[in-house]
């Protein structure tokens, strides 16, 4: 499968500390790729300089042309959106001006071509659909989260970068959420996911990267990262809940 993504080498620093060290990761095209890791591993921070947010050296390659040099605003003409940790929604703007927002990049085309991938996200997101006229802000925090995946889908991408699409939902919320994730790799959309519940991550993800301190510490496929002793130990817990059950 050709890469949509390759990234060598990546580093990334706040001043004179280096927070990513040599990074190297791979997103296929149709892939779910997930990063996982501890809290202050690195995770944000790659994702904010794929993006062009941070800073950085190293090479990202997308869909086999250098990164380096492009604005934000280039990257996500090229088809790259991020959703971040924060969401960052316009609170006091209905949902549907939220969504319209994600088209900026292209607001140069024709207004049919913006509707119709405005019809397609509320396929996908029948609830935001619902609520259109709402305002942001009076949303539950899985509409929230919704709404922010659907505002980055109106750009067209396609590599869609997730950062903590979970936090702070229940878990049948996160269930969905995360069939939502599973859906957009049938539809043609490249996924790159960070997240903190690595088993749920893993499982969903074609393969993942373990991160530690800023370095790539694991990788492999999802299913066979869910079994592997170390990422048990470290993420998922098992071994606790199985000690509890023994109990």
């Amino acid at each position: 499968m050709g890469a949509l993504l390759e990234v060598s080498d990546l580093r990334v620093g706040y001043g004179r500390v280096e927070a990513v060290h040599s990074v190297a990761l791979r997103v296929g095209a149709g892939q779910i790729v997930s990063v996982v890791g501890p809290n202050g591993a690195g995770k944000t921070t790659t994702m904010a300089a794929l993006m062009g947010l941070l800073p950085s050296t190293g090479t990202i390659l997308y869909d086999g042309a250098d990164l380096g040099s492009l604005s934000v605003e280039a990257r996500v003409a090229a088809g790259i959106s991020l959703v971040p940790e924060r969401r960052e929604l316009f609170a006091e703007m209905p949902v549907e001006d939220n969504l319209m927002l994600g088209a900026f990049a292209h607001r140069r085309r024709p207004a049919a071509e913006r509707r119709s991938q405005l019809e397609s996200v509320y396929t996908l997101f029948p609830r935001l659909l619902e609520r259109r006229r709402q305002f942001a802000g009076t949303l539950s925090g899985g509409e929230r989260q919704m709404l922010a995946i659907g505002r980055a889908l109106m750009s067209r991408p396609r590599l869609l970068m997730l950062d903590e699409p979970s936090l702070g939902l229940a878990p049948l919320i996160v269930r969905e959420i995360f069939s939502i994730i599973a859906d957009l790799r049938s539809r043609g959309v490249s996924v790159l996911l960070v997240e903190q519940n690595a088993r749920a991550a893993l499982q969903l993800s074609d393969y993942g990267y373990v991160l530690e301190s800023g370095e790539v510490a694991l990788q492999g496929e999802g299913g066979d990262l869910v079994g592997n002793e170390r990422v048990i130990a470290s993420y998922l817990g098992l071994r606790a809940h199985a000690a509890d059950d023994a109990g």
